[in-house]
């Protein structure tokens, strides 16, 4: 972790720093640092679960979280900004502390990184400023005057859960997101010398010039500023020293470093600018220091935006702080999690839907490189302009100096009041883009949700385009279903930009008066790419592998291999050969081997990238060749602080490896007839085929059962109603249900006959059909015992799953390993995110937005070799000869509400044609080419292996 590493460094400069015996801002907290570390502080809630009585609470927290008041999700009051039903208690806090004598004569700041929501405050029985508006905000009181230096003093807060500003409800709390009450953040004093620093905004451009506004809270005759640049070493590169005005409010400065160290998402580089406020004697008064990067943020009009003089592409995804247990409240060790798991995918950017994060939250963006788009709260409804000012100041004036800010933004679809735009730059001197998320507001279109089509039409507008929100995720839908088509669409135009998935996880709160159930409300809150906890979802995989900025264009390999792949630099910054490749040539178990028999590497390998630059594609050569008894080439590109991009899977001996021949057995397989059936007896193994339907129609292993049976049997289904059909039917109740319902189609074949025939050592049992889609099944049964199908049906027209079945009973099943694309499951729109190996996972059947068990084990498994299902009754092993096919395990489950997918029983079935997953707010028809049914016509073949054990 070398990058966590270097933000430590940071924070060990700083301490540095102080050792010098600086006056320097302290800080002395009254509560915990976040939800880890919390401090108890007396409590009294008005309403709800433990009200009526004084008790203790943990600060900083959500009180809900903690066992008070009451949970209320905010939609549910859409619009209305102060109705009947709305939770509305308050929470009053008692806190004592001490303040040392040492602060007597110093100015003293009691501050609030964030309280939910109307906050009063009292020190020592005397009310310190008003009331504060606006739950996501710093703010703070000068309590120099309030305090008793040595000795105990008391802390009153109350904090009302509903703000009595009707915009402030509207902004924040009639929202898509669950709301909370209490001070959520930490609190703390901070202590500055009387004569101080009030504030810095700083300027660094990539040319190395650096512009800062020092804000004094007083500004005397003969008072200066100086300021030093230092690198991360805390070498001093630049200095200098201006007159402080006498009677301004600010002073500027400016300062150059010759060739400085960029700061990019893909480069983070950070220094440090330490301020010191002199008096005419050249004494330090105060002294801070501020974290920063050089870098120049350019938006060219209907082309891109450029980030030190390069376009960039927008990798991002919207982020909610939050987690289960705690709500809103995090710790610096939460932030820089969600930090780290944001970069593990390859995202380069985060939307802070909607409202400002934690500071941690920032500085880790800053130390670790990510783009961010910083918003003023208001979902749907806008702050009213006197207090969206205020909010914006203190906003800004906490964020300014972040290199990781790109953007600004104005509130949430509609959510943004007009007369707020000019504020953003009135206290940001790097100017930097202010945006309208779902808006077009200056120079960028940031509409959201638009299908396939209509972002290919909002990309022949002059605007440049960067949806805020696309590829809405609900359950398993969503994310990376439909992300390969939008992201070859967009990363290919000229004037989109990228976007902003919605959203990295799940918003399920933990309900303490629920037995821990995780409640997402419903559909509201299952919105995320990994679940509550952070479990990883199929589109998780994905994601990293369409947004890795190596690309390996060899879709396959062979024996022939030369070691030479061709790949394509996404980055826009940094060189191929700043990574690392690590190779592996493996040779993989067959479906007979034990079930514990391990993937043997054969050879392996390390070579550093090629030399090729950022946007541009070259060769990458591993100087291998592969040896004659390898299976397939494991390829692993490594970037430049030591974490994986992605791992590509390449066999080149799929069928080879796939089957053991077993050596003769002297004994052939033996058949019995009776009026309905057909008995074949072969190595302890029978097998029943009807004679009336000519299905295989029962099993048995040395007399033991093993109810695999019915089939093969034609399945074969269509979504049912499809919006651009034009036959919508907007007079049936029942309408959008049908829009997530597949259909079956009724094969109507006609049996036929059964032939049998002896054929060598082996017995071909044939199942004919006519006048329907299946058309023969044909069965060879070996003297050991081992089952060959080979079939063809006919379909002709629309299609979106398709193939043959056969039933076996789930709760019989226990558990699955397979060598194929895994571990999780895909669909047609679904492909990337796999990997071709040997997985195995026992069975689980989680509800979607409820449970959160991953990989999940029914679905949909692309490039199958062979599966080995095992059961309480045995092994049903089969091994698949037709590629670009699937295996199908029973049919994904979808949430209570079944919003994405209603499928019909598909049980174990070997299929051709798999369907798509829709998102929350597009059907398949709307998400692009890969999320269309399929056009089928004529016979299909295909030939499985089923073994018995």
């Amino acid at each position: 972790m070398k990058k966590v590493t270097t933000l430590l460094s940071t924070l060990a400069l700083a301490t540095t720093l102080a050792a010098q015996n600086l006056p320097q801002t302290e800080r002395q907290y009254l509560s915990g640092h976040g939800c880890d570390d919390m401090v108890e502080w007396d409590f009294f809630c008005t309403d709800g679960r433990n009200s009526g009585k004084w008790t203790k609470i943990g600060v900083p927290s959500c009180w809900e979280l903690q066992g008070f008041g009451t949970y209320q999700y905010g939609i549910t009051f859409y619009g209305k900004p102060f109705p009947e039903g709305v939770a509305n208690e308050k929470g009053m806090y008692k806190y004592e502390f001490e303040v040392p004598e040492k602060f007597r004569c110093k100015q003293v700041n009691l501050v609030f990184e964030a309280s939910m929501t109307d906050t009063e405050v009292k020190v020592n029985g005397r009310k310190v400023g008003s009331k504060h508006q606006g739950a996501f905000y710093r703010f703070s009181y000068n309590i120099t005057d309030f305090l008793k230096y040595g000795k105990k003093n008391l802390l009153e807060v109350t904090v009302a859960k509903e703000s009595e500003n009707a915009s402030v409800n509207l902004a924040e709390r009639r929202a898509d997101y669950w709301n909370f009450g209490g001070i959520f953040r930490p609190v703390f004093l901070e202590v500055k010398p009387a004569v101080n620093l009030r504030h810095i905004a700083i300027d660094a451009k990539m040319d190395g010039t650096f512009r800062a506004n020092c804000y004094t809270n007083i500004s005397n005759d003969g008072m200066s500023i100086r300021t030093q640049i230092l690198d991360k070493k805390g070498k001093k590169l630049a200095e200098g020293t201006v007159p402080v005005k006498a009677g301004g409010d600010w002073t500027s400065l400016q300062l150059n470093v010759s060739n400085p160290a960029l700061w990019t998402a893909e480069t983070p580089n950070l220094y440090k600018a330490q301020f010191s406020l002199l008096d005419k004697d050249g004494k330090v008064l105060h002294s801070e220091t501020e974290n920063f990067g050089f870098r120049t943020i350019e938006v060219r009009e209907s082309d891109g935006l450029y980030i030190n003089g390069v376009r960039i592409n927008v990798r991002g995804v919207n982020r909610h702080s939050f987690r289960p247990e705690s709500g809103r409240t995090l710790s610096k060790a939460k932030n820089i999690e969600d930090v780290l798991l944001m970069k593990s995918m390859n995202m380069n950017s985060v939307r802070l839907s909607h409202y400002p994060a934690d500071p941690e939250f920032l500085e880790a963006c800053d130390s670790l490189g990510l783009y961010v788009m910083d918003e003023l709260g208001g979902w749907h409804g806008k702050y009213d302009t006197p207090t969206g000012v205020r909010l914006i100041e203190g906003m800004i004036e906490r964020d300014v100096n972040h290199p990781s800010i790109i953007w600004w933004s104005n509130g949430n679809e509609k959510g943004w009041n007009t007369e707020l735009d000019g504020e953003f730059h009135k206290y940001d001197p790097q100017k930097r883009p202010v945006i309208h998320p779902q808006g077009n507001f200056s120079g960028f279109e940031t509409m959201h949700y638009r299908s396939y089509g209509e972002s290919q039409n909002y990309m022949r507008l002059p605007e440049i385009f960067m949806p805020t929100e696309f590829l809405h995720g609900l359950y398993d839908g969503g994310h990376g279903a439909g992300l390969y088509d939008y992201w070859e669409m967009m990363r290919k135009h000229p004037r989109c930009i990228g976007g902003f998935l919605w959203v990295l996880a799940d918003e399920g709160v933990k309900r303490v008066d629920m037995d821990g159930f995780i409640d997402n409300q419903g559909n509201f809150g299952a919105d995320g790419i990994v679940g509550p906890h952070h479990e990883k979802e199929g589109s998780y995989y994905t994601i990293k592998q369409l947004w890795s900025p190596v690309q390996i264009m060899n879709t396959s390999i062979d024996k022939q291999f030369d070691g030479k792949f061709s790949v394509e630099n996404r980055y826009d910054y940094l060189n191929l050969n700043t990574c690392r490749f690590l190779w592996k040539q493996v040779k993989f178990p067959l479906a007979t081997d034990a079930s514990n028999a391990a993937v043997q590497v054969l050879k392996e390998g390390e070579v550093q990238g090629s030399d090729v630059v950022a946007h541009s594609a070259g060769i990458l050569d591993i100087k291998t060749n592969i040896l004659p008894n390898a299976d397939a080439l494991f390829l692993t590109a490594i970037d430049p602080y030591g974490h994986e991009l992605w791992r590509w899977t390449f066999p080149v001996n799929k069928l080879n490896q796939q089957t053991e021949q077993l050596s003769p057995l002297s004994s052939r397989p033996t058949y019995t007839e009776t009026e309905n059936d057909l008995t074949v007896k072969a190595n302890k193994r029978t097998f029943i085929f009807s004679k009336k339907d000519g299905q295989l129609k029962g099993v048995s292993v040395d007399n033991r059962k093993i109810s695999f049976a019915n089939g093969p049997r034609f399945i074969g289904a269509r979504r049912a109603d499809r919006s651009l059909d034009q036959f919508y039917n907007h007079d049936d109740e029942k309408a959008k249900e049908k829009d997530r319902t597949y259909s079956e189609f009724p094969d109507a074949a006609v049996f036929t006959k059964l032939d049998v025939k002896q054929d060598g050592g082996d017995l071909i049992v044939t199942a004919n059909y006519k006048l329907g889609n299946l058309d023969k099944a044909q069965w060879t049964i070996n003297p050991s015992g081992d089952l060959a199908l080979d079939y063809t049906y006919n379909f002709s027209g629309v299609v979106d799953l398709m193939g043959i079945r056969f039933d076996y009973p789930e709760d019989q099943v226990t558990s699955k390993r397979w060598l194929g694309a895994g571990p999780y499951r895909v669909w047609q729109n679904r492909i990337h995110g796999t990997q071709y190996d040997v997985w195995e996972n026992d069975y689980n059947d989680p509800i979607p937005g409820e449970t959160f068990t991953y990989p999940e084990f029914k679905g949909y498994f692309g490039d199958v070799s062979w599966m080995n299902i095992q059961t309480k009754e045995g092994t049903i092993s089969l091994t698949n000869e037709i590629p670009d096919t699937y295996i199908g395990v029973y049919q994904p489950r979808d949430g209570r509400d079944r919003l994405l997918y209603t499928l019909p029983e598909s049980g174990i079935s070997v299929l051709n044609v798999i369907p798509p997953v829709r998102n929350k707010v597009n059907s398949t028809d709307l998400c692009g080419p890969s999320s269309q049914p399929k056009w089928v016509n004529g016979p299909q073949t295909g030939r499985v292996i089923f073994r018995f054990m």
